[in-house]
């Protein structure tokens, strides 16, 4: 049988992965680079969530890096535009990473409610068979 807590601090776990990451990507949305390494620092690498099922022991969350990673934009006068004037921009949504935030909160407060659940049905069978001896 699975057990609800430990299926739920999975859940807890995965949340809060999934809102540190939107918070770094919205975080770092604006630091551009250079188009290629030699002329300059890279542009920020956007992370992603990708959460797989563990069966009954609830799922397991892990980061990965965002492909593509970046976009190419014309803005001559950045400090890391090449010749032609293009730099390295993140591949950064800022709603899409908002409504990622959003879902974080919400999984989070799920799990949170479950554990909440599975304790207090605990302690009233405890109660019941403390009445009872």
């Amino acid at each position: 049988m699975a057990d609800p807590v430990s299926i739920a601090l999975s859940g807890l776990n995965a949340a809060s992965l999934r809102a540190g990451a939107a918070a770094s990507n919205i975080a770092n949305a604006r630091t551009v680079g250079a188009l290629a390494a030699r002329d300059g620092p890279e542009a920020y690498t956007p992370v992603d969530v990708v959460a797989t099922s563990q069966g009954d022991a609830g799922i397991n969350a892990k980061l990965e890096a965002r492909r593509p990673a970046t976009y190419t934009a014309y803005d001559p006068n950045a400090a890391y535009a090449n010749a032609d004037g293009l730099i390295a921009v993140p591949n950064v949504d800022e709603a899409t990473e908002i409504v990622n935030l959003k879902q974080a909160a919400l999984a989070y407060k799920a799990n949170a409610a479950v554990i909440k659940v599975a304790d207090d049905i605990q302690r009233e069978l405890l109660d019941r068979i403390d009445e009872r001896a």
